[in-house]
């Protein structure tokens, strides 16, 4: 059974999936656009200093200054002026051997210690859904595959998540190929239900599948637009923590500009 934890209107879902989709294009950009500034102040530069340059509110600014200098992209040495973080210079020494790939891979592991849970990275290639990468261990392990998940993306959050950011027409080429089976007494197998919840499925909240795909196991994805590509963040965990499921999908959302800058830089 799939659940969101807000209402909206079919055509409001629609717009403000659009809204968060340039919204996390925007917070990209204004990080990058934030890095190159900082770079030609060698000697450090200022919340100040940076918004004037980037003609940004000081507030937004801060934000992201505050989520770069977290995730090791910026460094205050004398806690005033900004400089270029260690995690920056270590990319860029080893960028003839270390793909996305590889920062995506870094990412994922400090997410799932973050969280005690497996993660996982989704993206929508070539007419399927696909789980690319994956962050799981002892202390958070991962959903048994005992159907493959490029013909469940029905039943799995990640797949769900990515059948909402496509149209409706790619959505039911999908199904076309990949119909609606039941996997658990959860899932839902009524094609025009799973449209319907689909486009309504608003674009700020998670994406829930309880027990859709296996027995015992909860998810949550929330999207990650990179370029034209749907893609997603997901976490799952076995049922009795369920109580979990909610923060969990929550911090995914806080992190997914921090991972689509990993992937870029």
């Amino acid at each position: 059974m799939e659940r969101s934890w807000s209402g909206h209107g079919a055509g409001g879902h629609r717009v403000a999936r659009e809204d968060v989709r340039l919204a996390r294009r925007s917070s990209v950009r204004q990080a990058l656009r934030l890095l190159e500034a900082v770079d030609r102040h060698r000697g450090g530069a200022t919340l100040g200093v940076l918004a004037r340059e980037l003609d940004l509110p000081l507030a937004a600014v801060h934000r992201t200054a505050t989520m770069l200098e977290c995730e090791g992209y910026l460094h205050r040495p004398d806690g005033e002026g900004y400089v270029l973080g260690g995690a920056l210079a270590l990319l860029a020494e080893r960028a003839p051997q270390r793909s996305a790939r590889a920062r995506l891979d870094a990412g994922l592991r400090r997410l799932r210690d973050e969280l005690g849970a497996a993660v996982y990275f989704g993206r929508y290639h070539d007419g399927e859904a696909l789980v690319e990468a994956s962050a799981t261990g002892p202390a958070a392990p991962p959903v048994q595959e005992w159907v493959d998940f490029r013909a469940a993306a029905h039943a799995t959050a990640a797949g769900k998540c990515l059948l909402a950011q496509l149209d409706d027409r790619a959505r039911r080429d999908h199904l076309s190929r990949h119909p609606a089976v039941r996997l658990t007494s959860r899932t839902v197998t009524d094609p025009e239900q799973l449209l319907h919840r689909l486009d309504r499925q608003p674009a700020t909240m998670p994406v829930l599948a309880l027990q859709e795909y296996a027995v015992g196991t909860v998810c949550a994805a929330v999207p990650l637009t990179a370029g034209g590509t749907a893609g997603c963040l997901a976490v799952s965990l076995p049922v009795h923590l369920a109580h979990r499921l909610r923060a969990a999908a929550e911090l995914l959302a806080t992190r997914a500009a921090p991972v689509m800058l990993a992937m870029a830089v």
